[in-house]
């Protein structure tokens, strides 16, 4: 037998050991993947695996929490991969509770009291469109979650097709069947506040899935805030409040009451007229150390407004409508650290008294660039009109929040000696950004609010679920035209000349290899 047909035989034999042994470390590995449960996530944010909040809550469960999902068999085929990405969400849950999360599936379609019961608790039967044999047909069944801990069940309806916030949901559930107080919300409706039904509906569904919301009314007739109330939430009041009202405000904050201010500081209405804001609720905010000025604040990073005119409609960047982006967000607080996108239109800036606050309480939020600049008077706030920003360029506070000790606002006369309390409180110079027409295009506007009422009101590690998947991944500013150019060009092809250059390279390799063996 030649050199060369000895050195293929043994060659072949290599490669049949090496085979089998990687067999053999591939069962092995996938038997101790069985016991041992983990999730390569490379993205930024672990939008992919549940977050170290959620594991510690599941692994603190001090008795069983049982998850139902409920999904039909009969299920469209374009929604069946969300059926595999709830299971492997919930076999996640259920890896780290140490055997406290039990999780089922069901198909409900044919028990009549599983439906009943189904219905009680607030999973509804979704109708879906079926294309077979080239008829269209309406097929009934069911995407629903429920979480149940001792008596307490809470719902997932419907599951999205996006799955991204189905953790939150999940981890918002469980706490809320776990705990046995869950804080109680308070919109002011009264003062020409936004209207929770038609201007801020999504705002307050979003707060009820975890939170009881109530309205409170201040008047002459009511001029007392609900003792079950724990965050006093105050979106745009128009109208002006008198002394009592403030007053009562202040009673509500020095026993322990959480208050969160989306305050305009100029009213903007039809046609664009501006006009200073009379509500006198920036009076009490200024006795707190936080003053929202009457301006309003433009920056060059700005949102897209469109307009019409005549009749002709267009979109032009608008620089009265301010967007903060990572580089403007307090990457400090959980509230805002992981924002990518927040237009805030119309808004004011807020000054900081150091005398009335200490500054280790005072949390600057959202600010804009330092290429920011403010009108005060004669507001001109036409697309057309002129938008130059002057000699006043600089960076301005947008949002504020508070915590530590604060002085009384309206103490008791009576009262031998005063004594600061303890309070929480936020203020945003501006109520638009949560109306409904705006958070449709801006996601994070939403995302904002909620975290502030988080922080205000309940678990700020809820805030870390919420903002995992960033809404916008702006280029950075400031690159050159030929800069951006290049990125897009990189993105379009660079990848794929990538991939087709190490294929070449590999076949050659494989080439010369084979040559040099037949030698």
């Amino acid at each position: 037998m030649s050199l060369n047909k000895k050195t293929k035989k043994f060659k072949k034999i290599d490669t049949g050991i090496t085979i089998i042994l990687l067999i053999g470390i591939f069962i092995v590995i996938n038997f101790f993947s069985y016991q041992i449960f983990y999730r390569w996530d490379l993205t930024q944010n672990k939008i992919y695996s549940i977050s170290k909040v959620s594991k510690r809550t599941v692994g603190e469960l001090d008795d069983i929490v049982n998850i139902k999902a409920y999904f039909s068999d009969n299920l469209p085929s374009q929604v069946l991969s969300i059926k595999q990405e709830v299971a492997d969400i919930l076999d996640e849950y259920a890896a780290f509770s140490n055997g406290k999360i039990r999780v089922e599936f069901i198909d409900p379609n044919d028990d009549e009291d599983t439906q009943r019961e189904l219905y009680m608790i607030g999973i509804p039967q979704l109708t879906f469109e079926v294309y077979e044999k080239d008829k269209r047909q309406l097929v009934n069944g069911y995407m629903g979650i429920a979480i149940s801990f001792e008596d307490k069940t809470e719902a997932i309806p419907a599951i999205k097709s996006d799955t991204r916030d189905l953790e939150y949901q999940l981890t918002t559930a469980i706490k809320k069947v776990i705990t046995d107080e869950i804080a109680t919300i308070g919109f002011l409706t009264s003062q020409g506040t936004a209207s929770l039904e038609n201007d801020i509906s999504t705002a307050k569904s979003k707060l009820q899935e975890l939170y009881t919301v109530r309205e409170v009314v201040l008047s002459e007739e009511q001029s007392s805030i609900p003792p079950d109330i724990d965050t006093l939430i105050i979106v745009g009041p128009k109208e002006e409040f008198s002394e009592d009202e403030l007053r009562e405000i202040n009673a509500f904050l020095v026993r322990g009451g959480a208050l969160l201010g989306l305050i305009d500081g100029v009213d903007i209405g039809e046609g664009l007229t501006a006009s200073i804001n009379k509500s006198g609720i920036n009076k009490l905010f200024s006795q707190y150390g936080l003053t929202m000025n009457r301006d309003l604040v433009a920056d060059n990073r700005s949102g897209m407004a469109s307009f019409t005119q005549g009749f002709m409609t267009f979109s032009t960047n608008y620089p009265y409508w301010p967007k903060i982006t990572s580089d403007g967000f307090n990457k400090d607080n959980s509230a805002v650290a992981n924002l990518e996108n927040v237009i805030l239109p119309w808004v004011s800036s807020i000054d900081v008294d150091s005398s009335k606050i200490a500054e280790e309480g005072y949390v600057k939020l959202a600010h804009t660039t330092d290429k920011g600049w403010s009108v005060a008077n004669n507001f001109n706030i036409s697309p057309n009109g002129s938008m130059s920003p002057g000699a006043n360029q600089k960076q301005y506070v947008l949002a504020a929040y508070f915590s530590g000790m604060l002085e009384d606002a309206y103490p008791e006369e009576e009262a031998e000696e005063q004594y600061p309390f303890f309070g929480r409180l936020a203020l945003v110079g501006d109520s638009d950004f949560i109306y409904e027409g705006f958070i449709g295009n801006t996601p994070d506007n939403l995302t904002f609010f909620l975290n502030l009422v988080d922080i205000l009101s309940f678990d700020e590690d809820l805030i870390s679920i919420r903002s995992k998947s960033a809404s916008s991944r702006p280029i950075k500013e400031g690159l050159s035209d030929s800069a951006r150019a290049g990125y897009r060009y990189f993105n379009v092809f660079g990848v794929t000349i990538i991939v087709m250059l190490f294929g070449m390279i590999r076949y050659y390799m494989r080439r010369r290899s084979r040559f040099v063996d037949e030698l």
